[in-house]
């Protein structure tokens, strides 16, 4: 069971409340730090919300401070749900490599080889500690979630969308790693998480995941926006790929492209609150 939250900060947001948590992580075995945005109309109940995954270099801060998304979440009535991208202070060999995409940075799943195996276990943390414990401990509505993500965080949402079925009403990504066992970042961090045996990077593949699925997971769709002046799209990110999946199995998928917009988060700000809108279809009641 995970510990009592405790809150590091809070700050009054569009009439909201803009939040920041730290607690003791069973499934990690470190402090971890998450932060929520909690809008207006949760003072009269329990609200749906949005898990949204951060990319690289990114903290549980990252997203709420650069994205502008609270406004619109705000408007919507949606929580929103930022979990820190990694463990830290395991004080491994190579965690200082954090930031080069390799060991260290989280990847949202959980690791099989050592010495990551011990600590490295992002999916189960979200799955089974955080997600549960945030719909215990504040005024969410664990049973009305969706997930989002960038970059890093973009191929953790997509996966953890089709590794566990049912649990997400609704699906998007802004320029996520949409085939990593085909791309250099992919490549990398598999080795050193999950070891040499290829096979088992195609459980974490969001492309082979989707081409696997028996019918459409999401049939009122999925939201993609990618910038087509982002310096990873050639060689890292590979959206076309998924585009292929989706449409062998029938799956809606509305991937947009956009000249001029890169990978960072002036992107990000830019097309967020259509997100929040493509999950608000799906997450809230419709307007009368």
């Amino acid at each position: 069971m995970s510990a009592p939250f405790e809150l590091l900060g809070s700050h009054a947001c569009f009439g909201g409340e803009q939040r920041f948590y730290r607690h003791d992580a069973a499934t990690i075995g470190l402090p971890m730090k998450f932060s929520v945005y909690l809008p207006p109309q949760a003072r009269q109940g329990p609200v749906p919300a949005l898990l949204y995954l951060a990319g690289l270099t990114c903290t549980e801060e990252t997203f709420m401070v650069k994205a502008g998304a609270q406004r619109r979440a705000a408007e919507l009535g949606l929580a929103l749900i930022a979990p820190d991208t990694s463990p830290r202070g395991a004080n491994l060999p190579g965690e200082a490599d954090h930031w080069d995409f390799g060991v260290g940075a989280g990847f949202y799943l959980d690791a099989t080889a050592a010495p990551w195996a011990r600590h490295w276990r992002m999916e189960s943390y979200l799955m089974q500690e955080l997600l549960p414990q945030v719909a215990a401990q504040l005024p969410i509505d664990g049973g009305r979630l969706g997930i989002t993500g960038h970059s890093m965080g973009g191929h953790g949402a997509l996966t953890l969308a089709l590794r566990h079925p049912g649990r997400f009403r609704s699906l998007s990504a802004l320029a996520p790693i949409c085939a990593p066992t085909q791309c250099p970042w992919g490549e990398k961090a598999f080795t050193g998480y999950l070891g040499a045996d290829r096979t088992a990077w195609l459980e974490h593949d969001a492309t082979v995941l989707m081409q696997n699925q028996p019918i459409a997971p999401y049939p009122a769709g999925i939201l993609i926006d990618q910038g087509l002046a982002d310096k990873f799209l050639p060689e890292q990110l590979h959206p076309h790929r998924l585009e292929e999946a989706c449409m062998q199995i029938g799956q809606p998928l509305e991937l947009r492209r956009h000249a001029g917009y890169d990978h960072g988060y002036y992107f990000v700000q830019t097309f967020i609150a259509d997100h929040l809108q493509h999950h608000a279809r799906s997450l809230l009641p419709p307007t009368p």
